[in-house]
């Protein structure tokens, strides 16, 4: 998937979760992406993100850098 797909689709997540009245934004947008992302989706994510995350909101950096980290303590 192109960079900018992926960071249109992680960004659309977080716009969803920040109109939502939950206080753990940031985990449901992780969350989501653990449910519904591929590993080699969330690969992609990693390194757009270690490159620098450009163009992700900060809520869907937020969101990303949460489900990275647990996928790492898995």
């Amino acid at each position: 998937m192109s960079p900018e797909k992926m960071v249109r689709m992680a960004n659309q997540i977080a716009t969803f979760f920040e109109s939502q009245p939950d206080e753990d934004k940031a985990g449901r947008v992780a969350a989501h992406l653990g449910d519904f992302w591929e590993p080699r989706m969330l690969e992609q994510l990693r390194a757009h993100l270690e490159a620098g995350g450009e163009g992700l909101s900060p809520l869907a950096r937020q969101g990303a850098e949460r489900v990275l980290a647990e996928k790492e303590q898995a």
